[in-house]
């Protein structure tokens, strides 16, 4: 059975504590060639004015705009809760990024064409956000880096079971795309606070269990922030990601803002 290549279209947005920054998120949503979707902003329980600030933005946004509150922390249950608002609302297709992230003007539309071609799960591009001034080595040695090292994911054991339908690819939570059908039959993205496992690894697991038809994206492109790094350097940030190997010994410093 083939993917659907066509039907409603969500975006996805967890935002906790975001009041500073998700207008400029905003704004590269409405600066998108391709607006024809609809938007679901999940407020991970901020304790600052995120919310009034979505509330705003959604009176005169040229596509409808939901704002969904979740409570329990971690960037996986407020993904989850936005996914399945989003089903619940009818979308078929599904694109998710994060409220510290900046969208390239054509990603929804590349989006639509990686499921065009029959996809059924797109894991896009990470860069540094141009606006924080990347220096020469978070621009180009720090996306090799991880790049390298989602080559060495792709051949660890746990990645390659029998179970695995399709093979191993760099994946970034603020930056995928997946069909409801195939998020659904899943089970979906963990709800695992953010010190757990990676979120958008666990998802991506669960989907080629499930499904033939993941690809990498390098045409879905989204500037991602830089703050993180800076906060504790690349060595720890890349244990981090890496599962978690580095974890601040205090659980509140994982939030960096």
């Amino acid at each position: 059975m083939s993917a659907p290549a066509d039907g409603p279209l969500w975006v996805v947005l967890p935002a906790y504590n975001e009041e500073a920054g998700i207008e400029a998120t905003l704004a590269a949503l409405v600066s998108q060639t391709d607006t024809g979707f609809a938007l679901v902003v999940v407020d991970n329980a901020s304790t600052d004015a995120t919310a009034d600030v979505v509330r705003r933005f959604a009176a005169t946004a040229p596509f409808p705009v939901h704002l969904v509150p979740e409570d329990e922390p971690g960037a996986g249950a407020a993904a989850d809760t936005g996914f399945r608002y989003a089903i619940g609302q009818g979308a078929v297709l599904l694109v998710r990024t994060d409220a510290d992230c900046l969208p390239a003007g054509d990603w929804i539309a590349a989006a639509r064409r990686e499921f065009a071609r029959g996809a059924e799960m797109a894991c896009g591009r990470s860069v540094p956000r141009r606006d924080e001034n990347p220096t020469l080595a978070e621009r180009y040695l720090l996306p090799a880096v991880v790049r390298a090292t989602a080559l060495y994911g792709r051949y660890r054991r746990q990645h390659r079971h029998p179970r695995y339908r399709a093979p191993y690819v760099l994946c970034h939570g603020h930056n995928l795309a997946i069909t409801a059908a195939l998020y659904v039959r899943s089970g979906g993205a963990p709800r695992v606070p953010l010190e757990g496992p990676p979120e958008d690894v666990a998802l991506l697991n669960r989907a080629r269990e499930h499904s033939t038809r993941i690809v990498r994206a390098e045409r879905m492109v989204v500037q991602a922030s830089l703050r993180r790094v800076r906060a504790w350097g690349a060595r720890r940030t890349l244990l981090w990601c890496w599962d978690r190997r580095f974890r601040p010994a205090d659980a509140t410093k994982v939030h960096v803002r």
